[in-house]
């Protein structure tokens, strides 16, 4: 499984953006994606996730509210929605796929892995 997610860029804090992952390989409506994001300095923590179909979505408390993750399996992808984006969001954002809707913030538990995007939300 390949992922590829895009879609980052400077933002002032109170914007929007939003970021795709791309997916390839193993039948794509099979895995369970999620959003991690790794600051500076920091460790690599869970955002989002979503179950196969897109019936099941789970957040950060950090996150809730302002992000909404989504997928169109027809299209491999899978987006991540954010607003009300503040200076802390500042991140490289990864997308990883996982088989089972369990574990979702273990960032261990996730397979597959694709290179991040970097988001930068200015004060």
């Amino acid at each position: 499984v390949q992922l590829q997610a895009s879609g980052g860029g400077l933002v002032q804090a109170g914007g929007s953006l939003s970021l795709s992952c791309a997916t390839s390989g193993r039948l794509f409506s099979n895995l369970v994606v999620g959003w991690f994001r790794q600051a500076p300095g920091e460790e690599r923590e869970f955002v989002s996730a979503i179950s196969w179909r897109g019936g099941g979505t789970n957040y950060a408390e950090v996150v809730k509210g302002r992000f909404t993750i989504s997928r169109e399996n027809a299209k491999n992808m899978v987006y991540l929605q954010m607003n009300s984006l503040k200076p802390e969001d500042t991140a490289v954002y990864y997308c990883a796929a996982k088989v089972d809707y369990t574990d979702l913030a273990r960032r261990n538990a996730y397979a597959y892995w694709g290179q991040g995007t970097q988001v930068t939300v200015s004060s």
